[in-house]
């Protein structure tokens, strides 16, 4: 009971980690990008990768975590297949509408349920399938406001949902299959992420912004905010490997809907983003949503536990009902043991 009850603090803490630091960082490049006119954000996310590693490098001299060897090809392939997904996400955003972005981040889910069932033969039951199908309803509600479509943007798109669904799931299997930590794995994947980004970064931002990033003009107080966002982006990138490794990868996308809502709350109070009473409605669909998937999910959690617990119960009535029957035929024994006695010495007599 001791170690199930730190293992879900450890999951309720990774959570509000990746809320709390993902919700900042939104706020913080949304002030950057918007507010101070720094668009190139595939860019920023390599150089956010770039002080993670070296962030996690500095722990590790430091001895606060230790590294494991993991098979150098399959750690490659896994960042190069993150970098990818970050860089088609943007190219998806630059060439769609803001609505048909939001589709196709609410499309991950389902195609993460269904690729989980197919190849990792992983049940979902019903009550979470309808959970989930109410969440996407209100995020789509809330967020999206236009849909339209082109053939390079929605192939984008496309590309975008298999890379993340993939890495994303390839994130929580090489933790649990290779028995490494999410700390562990980050910091050996995360220089392959930011090489694939720090080279694609500047040309794909160039595409979607037509400017170029070293011709930009660094004024104090955007790179001041450029260092808050790598800094944040430190526990965003830890907390998103923590999550999924804690939890899955599908808990992770309901995560990332739950920032969604929140942003639109927060971009209404602090920015006076408008608000309108469809973006009320959605919200609370989705909240609603949440909260039914994470209650059917502990109670499919609890029945789990109960199953694993009657094979140890049972094995443990087994051993109990031997140790009784073996102290009953050790009394039989010494009662037979007593009779012979007692007859040999009436013998004698």
């Amino acid at each position: 009971m001791g170690e199930m009850s730190n293992f879900q603090l450890g999951v309720v803490g990774a959570l509000f980690l990746s809320v709390a630091s993902s919700v900042s960082i939104v706020i913080c490049n949304k002030a950057l990008m918007s507010n101070l006119g720094f668009p190139f954000a595939t860019t920023l996310t390599s150089w956010h990768l770039m002080v993670t590693f070296c962030t996690l490098h500095a722990a590790q001299r430091l001895n606060l975590f230790v590294t494991k060897s993991i098979d150098f090809k399959t750690v490659m392939l896994f960042g190069i297949l993150n970098g990818i997904s970050i860089g088609f996400l943007n190219l998806s955003l630059g060439f769609n509408s803001i609505g048909f972005y939001q589709m196709t981040k609410l499309a991950i889910i389902p195609f993460t349920v269904l690729l989980e069932t197919i190849f990792l033969k992983k049940q979902f039951s019903s009550k979470i399938k309808f959970s989930l199908f109410l969440l996407l309803v209100g995020v789509g509600i809330a967020s999206i406001t236009d849909l339209q479509l082109n053939f390079v943007g929605t192939v984008l798109s496309l590309l975008a949902i298999i890379t993340t669904c993939v890495g994303q799931i390839l994130t929580n299997t090489i933790q649990k299959k290779l028995n490494v930590s999410s700390t562990q794995l980050l910091y050996q994947s995360a220089p392959f992420q930011a090489a694939i980004l720090f080279v694609s970064g500047p040309v794909v931002d160039q595409m979607l912004t037509k400017q170029n990033v070293f011709a930009y003009k660094y004024s104090p107080i955007v790179l001041a905010f450029i260092i808050l966002s790598c800094l944040i982006a430190v526990s965003v990138n830890f907390s998103t490997f923590l999550v999924i490794g804690k939890t899955s990868p599908v808990t992770y996308q309901v995560l990332g809907h739950l920032k969604t809502c929140l942003v639109l709350g927060f971009g209404y109070t602090l920015l006076h983003d408008p608000f309108t009473g469809r973006n009320i409605l959605g919200i609370l669909i989705a909240v609603f949503g949440m909260g039914l998937y994470s209650y059917f999910c502990t109670e499919d959690n609890k029945k789990k536990q109960l199953a694993s617990d009657l094979p140890l119960s049972s094995q443990v009535k087994d051993k109990d009902s031997a140790a009784v029957l073996a102290g009953k035929n050790v009394g039989n024994q010494k009662e037979e043991n007593d009779e012979v006695k007692k007859l040999s010495k009436d013998s004698v007599i």
